[in-house]
């Protein structure tokens, strides 16, 4: 026979262990009647007395003293296992999964190298991709997101910054086609947009108003290929801020605009914010976007 209902071996460890039904009762925050009952019904499932009743309360039989040895050690392991999982918590130790999408990864992999050796027991993981990763199902511990305020249940939701997108071209496509007056002569030049017409991005929504379909000549799906292209010469296209500056080879064609800002929000969950790791790299993530201007 097995035995499937825990809170009566509870009962019992307690009555056992102090000795009367008042004492149990109130330690387990229970009315005396449920005690009494729990005692009861164990009995009548194992078939055997585990206590002798008497007006000053309750002594195990040697059966009830099986059951408090067995139930002490029992309890002892609980709180072993207790103390060790919320060491896990406290520990920064185990695997730190961080998603995102890849326009932010180069921002990204100085901070999770830093705290990686800040914390040499920790890994951690970068996922960029255009899917959007479940945090309440465990598949990252932190997410970095861009766009529109992510609004899941039970998420914590933190703007990080504003990021600053403007269009830039290589100096040999500025050689040859000359620089762009933003607005005045988008039809005079070649672009570089994305393999979705119908980009959400705001800077892609200009874009797309202002500039012929025919003039956008290369396309691409992620920021990545878009630089890559943009520093190949093949147009003009949108790029952050913080990367093209930092390529002297780029030219700024038309400087940011706030319509063209996309924010970016840190997104945790609630059931994992508070733990070591997670407030740690969180914390070290904000430090480190104050500089990304």
């Amino acid at each position: 026979m097995q035995l499937d209902n825990w809170d009566e071996i509870r009962t019992a460890f307690h009555v056992a262990r102090l000795g009367t039904v008042s004492g149990a009762a109130e330690a387990l925050g229970v009315h005396h009647a449920t005690v009494i009952r729990h005692i009861d019904a164990l009995e009548e499932r194992l078939g055997v007395k585990l206590f002798q009743r008497h007006a000053r309360g309750y002594t195990p039989t040697e059966a009830g003293l099986d059951l408090l040895q067995v139930a002490q050690v029992t309890a002892d392991q609980f709180d072993q296992l207790y103390g060790r999982l919320r060491g896990r918590g406290a520990a920064m130790t185990g695997e730190l999964v961080v998603t995102t999408v890849d326009s932010m990864s180069a921002l990204l992999v100085p901070v999770l190298a830093e705290f990686q050796r800040d914390n040499p027991e920790l890994q951690v993981r970068l996922l960029t991709d255009p899917r959007l990763f479940r945090l309440e199902y465990g598949e990252a511990h932190v997410a970095l997101r861009v766009g529109s305020r992510p609004d899941e249940p039970d998420n914590v939701v933190q703007k990080l910054y504003d990021q600053q997108s403007a269009l830039y071209a290589h100096q040999g496509y500025v050689d040859r086609h000359g620089r762009m007056q933003c607005d005045a002569d988008c039809p005079d030049h070649r672009f570089v947009g994305p393999a979705d017409e119908g980009h959400r991005a705001p800077f892609y929504r200009w874009l797309s108003a202002n500039v012929p379909a025919e003039r956008v000549v290369f396309r691409a799906s992620d920021m990545r290929v878009t630089a890559e292209a943009v520093e190949a010469g093949a147009g003009v296209g949108f790029l952050p801020t913080w990367w093209a500056d930092a390529r002297p080879d780029l030219v700024q064609m038309c400087p940011p605009r706030p319509e063209w800002t996309v924010p970016a929000w840190l997104v945790t969950h609630v059931d994992l914010h508070r733990t070591a790791k997670v407030q740690g790299f969180t914390t070290a993530l904000k430090d480190a976007a104050k500089t990304w201007g």
